[in-house]
């Protein structure tokens, strides 16, 4: 996605403190943000007491200013020759940034090394770009070496393929600095500047009510078959533009920003390409804090469903999906934002629940005439309840389940869904129920914070 640049002179903050950091107020696109910057220019950009007091007062300045926090980290960690003090001043930047979550967007991006705590910051900020010779780790590989015998690269460690493919850490992976910067307008542009806000509506020629005719024939003939969930969402986006979040790591779902009749969103959907679109541990937790960065920043949620389950296997079991399933199920039950939900072919089972249905809270629940909601597929039912039963009376039975249960109308009938629609009126089906929830406003009862699922 793309805004047109508007970006005036910046305001130094600090401007007389020595080291390798500096603090600016800046504006992308319009959007008025503070911005820091830690450079490897000098020692590697070793963080002195002082960098960590530029850092601090630029995550506390962003807090009192309610703007964006945006930061350019490269940086190997705290000075050794400082001693404790060094280490003292990251830990109160880091307290300085978790003031900031949830208030105020925070966008930060590794432009080089990003080393102990510096790699840590992109763990606690909102959205981690990283730029292609960029790497970070917690310990490097000196320290591999000597715990583990194994010796390894900075790249291979933790090089911008590893964060953005591997661990999940940079939800976004571009060219270089420039590049990192134009996305961080393009973001910003999305976003409200704080949470007390809505996000900017965008003017589109779109129109609200274009049909989609395209999508009816896009599902395959075999409910085994694949297809690419994201044209469903480019189809329901404006101009078809997606800016998609962590489009390399956790690929059975995908999640993206984009506009809807102008209306900034966060789309997710399962991927019939990767793994069937299966939920796992990574995808449940790479939903999960998509869910409540777009909760906590006023963008309505569209979810397109179609997922057979949790993928199953003793590894995943033992690695707690428990855990990081319910982490998908808690974002969703929590957010107060608009949300709206279009089954679009399989929706069995806990993974029905999770991804956002009717009975997690969500405001208006579309299926497409191909959809199943169930709580398992046909095949699996019958082996279950008839597993003594011949192969032709199994066939007979499997499409008798099929007809009284896999279809959206017995959903319909309970409550679960609102209405069936033609693949052809998504996008204005959408776009009408975005709409109608613009004005929707809910409360929470009060209490000191929840206890995520982690």
């Amino acid at each position: 996605m793309s805004a047109v640049e508007n970006r005036p002179g910046p305001l130094p903050l600090r401007a007389g403190a020595s080291g390798s950091a500096r603090a600016w107020l800046d504006s992308y696109n319009g959007r008025p943000c503070v911005a820091f910057e830690v450079t490897d220019d000098d020692d590697r950009g070793a963080l002195l007491p002082a960098d960590s007091e530029t850092l601090e007062r630029a995550a506390t300045e962003a807090l009192l200013r309610r703007v964006p926090l945006v930061g350019f980290l490269a940086s190997s960690g705290a000075d050794i020759n400082s001693g404790v003090a060094a280490t003292a001043g990251w830990g109160r930047v880091a307290k300085a940034v978790v003031n900031c979550s949830g208030q105020v967007p925070t966008v930060f991006c590794a432009t080089g090394p990003a080393v102990s705590g510096p790699a840590l910051l992109l763990g606690l900020a909102d959205i981690a770009i990283a730029t292609e010779d960029s790497y970070a780790f917690v310990t490097g590989p000196r320290m591999v070496a000597q715990f583990t015998g194994e010796m390894i690269s900075s790249q291979t460690l933790g090089g911008a393929a590893q964060l953005s493919r591997r661990s999940g850490v940079a939800a976004f992976l571009v060219e270089d600095r420039d590049a990192a910067e134009d996305l961080v307008g393009a973001l910003l542009s999305l976003l409200p500047s704080h949470t007390d806000e809505l996000p900017p509506r965008w003017s589109v020629d779109d129109p609200a009510d274009r049909p989609t005719p395209e999508l009816r024939d896009l599902l395959p003939a075999s409910p085994l078959g694949s297809y690419d969930v994201r044209d469903v969402a480019r189809a329901v986006a404006d101009d078809g533009d997606l800016l998609e979040y962590k489009a390399d790591w956790a690929t059975n779902l995908v999640c993206a920003f984009a506009t809807v009749d102008g209306r900034p969103v966060g789309m997710l959907a399962n991927q019939p390409q990767s793994l069937a679109g299966t939920l796992d541990i990574a995808c449940s937790q790479k939903g999960a804090r998509f869910v409540s960065f777009c909760d906590a920043f006023n963008l309505p949620l569209v979810t397109f469903v179609d997922t057979s389950g949790f993928q199953p296997g003793k590894d995943l079991e033992w690695r707690g999906i428990i855990r990081h399933g319910a982490q998908l199920a808690f974002a969703y039950a929590r957010a107060t934002v608009g949300r709206v939900n279009v089954t679009l072919r399989k929706s069995y089972g806990g993974a029905y629940i999770v991804m956002d249905s009717r009975h997690m809270g969500n405001d208006v629940a579309l299926a497409w005439p191909s959809a199943e909601i169930a709580v398992m597929g046909a095949r699996g039912a019958v082996e279950i309840i008839h597993r003594r039963a011949d192969p032709e009376e199994r066939a007979e039975r499997e499409a008798a389940y099929e007809e009284r249960f896999l279809n959206p109308y017995i959903a319909a009938e309970r409550g679960s869904v609102d209405a069936v629609i033609d693949p052809a009126t998504t996008r204005a089906e959408v776009a009408a129920a975005l709409a109608m929830l613009e004005s929707k406003r809910e409360t929470l009862p009060g209490r000191r914070h929840d206890n995520t699922p982690l």
